[in-house]
């Protein structure tokens, strides 16, 4: 991307967590993106009845540097085209229109996630994943389908990975691990307690631990050592748990895949080659 965004949407999905001054100015500067740009910490605080103090503890609360930061990605905000906002199926609606909506939803949140996503979060994970003895995905429900498609693209460049939808299964695995171990949890609501349990697990093993939830604060990111987080997604009736929030776990796990791909790239094209040809050789 030319410029950072995100900041909109950043203010957005944490909006409803946030303490009251630090959701006072959330809301002013979703309501006055142009204005804040161009206003101090101090000013913006004034017109949103709270403090300039409050403005600085709300960019750490968004995992910010800075005003500058926030300022900088809200101006990045204001240049891109206007969204249509992500939109619900109709009663008896046409598979051209449905389409058209699907289509609409998936990329926004695609664009979503990828503003949310910090690179040196990013690459801490990156690093943590290459070095790895052993790789443990746990996810419930849907989200056990992202463990699944995480462990079988490691598989296929011969990392040791398991993915577990049974708390009990994963628990007997990472009891067993030590810090050359990593365990990530996957929820998106960032509530599953089965999934907290899983690394509070792996964390009194010395585990490495990485979370990937919905952005925003979270039992579950709390209990990880790496954080990474997906767009929040509203999903409307017909969208929930099953589509723009896989879409988006989905792509980070792809992200992550192809860093660590890139990182060994001989290796992994050798491997590539070697489990091709054996699948080819089943057929």
């Amino acid at each position: 991307m030319a410029f950072m965004t995100g900041g909109l949407v950043m203010l957005t999905e944490m909006r409803s967590s946030l303490p009251p001054s630090e959701k006072k100015i959330a809301n002013y500067m979703i309501q006055h993106p142009k204005e804040v740009i161009s206003l101090t910490a101090n000013e913006i605080g004034k017109r949103s009845d709270t403090s300039g103090a409050a403005v600085i503890r709300l960019c750490k609360s968004l995992g910010l540097k800075g005003l500058p930061d926030l300022k900088l990605r809200i101006a990045g905000d204001l240049q891109k085209t206007k969204e249509s906002g992500l939109r619900d199926i109709e009663p008896n609606e046409s598979a051209a229109s449905i389409i058209d909506k699907m289509t609409t939803n998936t990329i926004q949140t695609i664009q979503e996630t990828a503003e949310l996503l910090d690179t040196h979060q990013l690459e801490k994970a990156v690093q943590t994943l290459r070095k790895a003895r052993k790789i443990h995905f746990f996810g419930i429900g849907a989200s056990s389908i992202i463990a699944q498609d995480a462990m079988q693209k490691l598989l296929r460049i011969d990392k040791t990975a398991h993915a577990f939808s049974d708390l009990h299964m994963a628990a007997t695995l990472v009891s067993t691990g030590d810090e050359q171990d990593v365990a990530v949890g996957i929820s998106f609501s960032g509530q599953t307690r089965e999934v907290k349990q899983f690394l509070e697990i792996a964390n009194s093993r010395g585990m490495t631990t990485i979370s990937l939830c919905k952005y925003g604060q979270s039992i579950v990111s709390e209990q990880a050592d790496i954080p990474l987080y997906t767009s929040a997604t509203k999903e409307p009736t017909f969208r929930s748990g099953a589509t723009s929030s896989r879409i988006a776990q989905l792509q980070v796990i792809d992200i992550l895949f192809m860093c660590v791909a890139s990182h060994q790239y001989e290796k992994t094209v050798t491997h590539l080659h070697e489990t091709r040809a054996a699948i080819e050789f089943l057929r």
